[in-house]
């Protein structure tokens, strides 16, 4: 069976606080008496009221104060407060709205005034709440099938690559894919989609399927990237753009191809222990018909790595931050200081040396890296 809705009702006047639990009990609801704003505050976090109904004018504590402490409270904060008042209170009443209570209900109290108000705010409350979970049921949806298409390193052996991704929401607006672009070269792909709203996640989906329907023996990688750029103009709106680094690795005749489309320089750190950035530049995608893209190509050697990222890993805003060539130093660095270790090892810990312990990031993090 389910339980009814409790009330919270906070007055030093016992006479108010019985005249209303006798309304709201007769009405069906559950209610929790407390005489006092000190003890209404201990008792809201505990109980988990639907609503409270707090009175103004109270001794030491005024329900002014109490609001705002309730309202403060990690707990309780969301609980629908009903001020009460004097009929004529215009002041209060005024003050107590601004102040964050969604109502209020006049003395003396007519039972049917009461009842329509307490009814109408836990509905309204219930209805919010019932939103929340369906935005928040699709957003996991959504973060899941994001996830799906993102290639996982096991389910590609011969690619011999390791990945981190972090999104700052539940869906990212980095993204990054590993595919054969022919029978010899693999291809390296890692974006970032301006912004971390859902329009960019949303961007993210298609971006797999032009991958694969612009890359093979017919297109260059700079063709395959100029290719989805026509396709984005004409699809992104309002600003948004994306910034991309594609490389194609022929490990057959040790033949690196890097084409970057204003996105920070991979890192190479080749097998005789040299680390230094792959800086060449190239136009974003998706605001310009016509792009100039970087193109780098050279030789590369077995054990020689490259490591892609966007530049949420790199740079740190706010107190403590760092530019993005600050921090391109620190991963060329633990990229160089990592070569001994597996892959997915080197990854993790070059991941953790330039995020921190820190479970929330400022922006999506994608560390993708590969060995020759």
């Amino acid at each position: 069976m389910k339980h009814p809705p409790t009330i919270l009702i906070v007055d030093d006047e016992v006479v108010n606080l019985m005249t209303l639990e006798w309304m709201l009990r007769e009405a069906g609801f559950g209610t929790v008496r407390a005489a006092s704003g000190p003890e209404a505050r201990r008792l809201a976090p505990r109980i988990r009221p639907e609503l409270i109904i707090l009175d103004i004018v109270m001794p030491e504590e005024d329900g002014f104060t109490t609001c705002e402490k309730l309202l403060a409270d990690p707990v309780a904060g969301d609980v629908p407060i009903i001020f009460i008042s004097g009929l004529g209170d215009v002041d209060n009443k005024v003050r107590g709205l601004k102040m964050g209570a969604v109502d209020y209900i006049a003395k003396p109290f007519a039972k049917e005034e009461v009842l329509a108000r307490v009814k109408l705010h836990i509905r309204l409350r219930q209805s919010h709440a019932a939103m929340l979970k369906v935005q928040t049921d699709k957003l996991r949806q959504l973060r899941d099938a994001q996830r799906a298409i993102l290639v996982d390193p096991g389910e590609l052996p011969e690619a011999r690559f390791a990945v981190r991704y972090i999104p700052v929401l539940e869906a990212g607006g980095d993204f990054y894919d590993v595919f054969p672009m022919t029978e010899r070269s693999m291809g390296y792909f890692v974006a970032d989609i301006s912004g971390h709203d859902l329009g960019a996640s949303f961007v993210t989906s298609s971006l797999k399927a032009l991958l694969r329907q612009n890359s093979g023996p017919l297109f260059t990688p700079r063709e395959t990237l100029k290719n989805i750029n026509a396709v984005l103009t004409g699809i992104l709106k309002d600003g948004k753009h994306l910034t991309a680094a594609l490389v194609a690795l022929d490990r057959t005749r040790g033949r690196l191809t890097l084409v970057n489309a204003g996105h920070p320089p991979p890192v190479l750190v080749t097998a005789g222990g040299q680390a230094c950035p792959l800086d060449v530049e190239g136009d974003i995608l998706g605001v310009f018909d016509t792009v100039q893209l970087g193109i780098l190509e050279r030789k590369v050697e077995p054990g020689d790595r490259v490591f892609l990222y966007t530049d949420g890993l790199v740079e740190r805003f706010g107190q403590g931050g760092r530019t993005r060539e600050q921090g391109l130093h620190h991963l060329v660095r633990a990229c160089r200081d990592t070569r001994d270790r597996p892959m997915a090892e080197a990854v993790d810990e070059a991941a953790r040396r330039l995020t921190g312990s820190s479970i929330r990031h400022e922006d999506d993090v994608v560390l993708l890296g590969l060995e020759v």
